[in-house]
């Protein structure tokens, strides 16, 4: 069952949606301030936030924007009584993946949260495991067992690709594909030197890179 959290002030328009969301079978809860929602974030992890832009202690764009710093990406669907478009341009260039204008009608809330869960449930794992090595894409976090590893951009890149894959064997070409762009200038043996610097950050605990000769590389949790 997905968990929906509402932050609205107006009481009246919280208690509303929370009903007509607990009604379509979500467990929904609301707060009326967005710091508060930020604690909750961290300590109560929702499926999608509901967020009013006029909140008495911190706007609803702030909230949107410290969801977001902070490494959530929950979806978050924006309330505002304004239809400006700058402000509705600056709530989704902010992180928020939807809007409604209030007043709204509630079959359309309800399509909306429809809409945002579906594509969310649809979306590529975010967090990536083979064997003890696990790679949160959200978070930008890698780790085998409880040891952080410390990787370079293109390192993080080579890791998530064969992650990916784990078990299969990946080219040479698909690697340079996924660490450089067209424009980048690459070395011959570039994607060996990543690799290798991949190989000493799982040593000794994790799994293993095997090199599959003339075909590529392997990422083997044994």
């Amino acid at each position: 069952m997905a968990r929906i959290l509402i932050v609205e002030d107006d009481a009246a328009l919280a208690r509303g949606i929370v009903a007509l969301l607990r009604a379509d079978g979500y467990a929904a809860d609301a707060v009326a301030d967005g710091k508060y929602a930020l604690q909750l974030a961290d300590s109560e992890p929702c499926s999608l936030y509901i967020v009013d832009i006029g909140l008495p202690d911190i706007s609803g764009f702030e909230v949107v924007r410290r969801l977001r710093d902070r490494g959530h990406r929950m979806p978050v669907l924006i309330l505002t009584a304004q239809d400006q478009v700058s402000q509705l341009v600056r709530g989704l260039d902010l992180g928020a993946d939807d809007f409604l204008v209030k007043p709204f009608d509630p079959s359309v809330l309800a399509a909306r949260i429809r809409a945002l869960l579906r594509r969310e449930q649809s979306a590529p794992a975010q967090v990536l495991k083979a064997g003890r090595l696990s790679l949160d894409k959200a978070r930008g976090v890698a780790t085998v067992g409880s040891r952080a590893l410390h990787l370079r951009p293109r390192e993080w890149a080579v890791l998530a690709c064969l992650c990916a894959r784990v078990g299969e064997v990946v080219s040479k070409r698909a690697l340079l594909s996924e660490v450089f762009s067209l424009d980048d200038d690459v070395a011959p043996n570039a994607v060996e030197v990543h690799v290798a610097r991949v190989r000493r950050q799982l040593e000794p605990d994790g799994p293993e890179i095997r090199t599959i000769r003339g075909l590529g590389y392997l990422l083997d949790c044994g």
